[in-house]
């Protein structure tokens, strides 16, 4: 009985880690289609009839650099189940990143998915923040050819740390990985977030943190 049992809660324990990542699929693909009347629902999407599956619903091309003329410097160009329909119900998801020179990407993070990262061009100073209680700093500096993995759910930033434009490819392991720019979320929901919540969590003066918001 008490084998059982052991083998009950791991096996529940294993269940419960599964079904945080996307779930493998039942059938060799799913093309995404806004048909209610010639579809299969599944999984948030209509299916196409898969006889009718052409190169179009597997492929997009990222090959134009993105408009970096913003506020942080740098645009994220999404690969998900909105560019290519192909990819629905299979777990997976990508974007690639330009930074114009100095630029960032901003402290966020990705509830759904873990987060793998090759820099193409440039040199950038990227990183990870553990979770409470010791909140460490994992950084490091990659050049042309490196790759760095962030894992799920933690925040992280990539910051262009050279002269010149940079370009980075990440591919993440869920088909919506969801994203939650820090300061975005905390200084720009709707509705605002109590100025004086956030001023004592900041530890800032309410002035302050009612200017954060109005820039958000």
């Amino acid at each position: 009985m008490k084998n059982f049992l052991l083998a009950f809660v791991l096996l529940a324990s294993v269940s419960s880690f599964a079904s945080a990542f996307d779930p493998a699929p039942l059938q060799d693909f799913c093309v995404a289609i806004d048909d209610p009347l010639h579809g299969v629902f599944v999984n948030g999407k209509f299916c196409q009839d898969p006889n009718l599956a052409k190169a179009e619903n597997f492929s997009f091309s990222v090959k134009m650099p993105g408009n970096t003329n913003n506020s942080v410097g740098s645009n994220v160009t999404a690969v998900t189940v909105d560019q290519i329909p192909g990819l629905n119900t299979l777990g997976i998801s990508a974007a690639r990143i330009d930074f114009a020179p100095y630029g960032e990407n901003p402290p966020h993070t990705h509830p759904r998915a873990t987060e793998i990262l090759v820099v193409l061009e440039g040199t950038l100073l990227v990183g990870f923040i553990t979770s409470d209680p010791n909140r460490t700093l994992i950084t490091n500096v990659l050049n042309k050819g490196d790759v760095f993995v962030f894992p799920v759910g933690l925040i992280h930033f990539q910051v262009n740390i050279g002269k010149t434009n940079a370009i980075a490819f990440s591919g993440l392991n869920s088909q919506n990985p969801g994203v939650i720019t820090i300061a975005n979320a905390t200084f720009g929901s709707n509705p605002p977030i109590n100025p004086s919540f956030l001023s004592k969590a900041f530890m800032l003066d309410a002035k302050v943190v009612k200017d954060l918001q109005t820039k958000f």
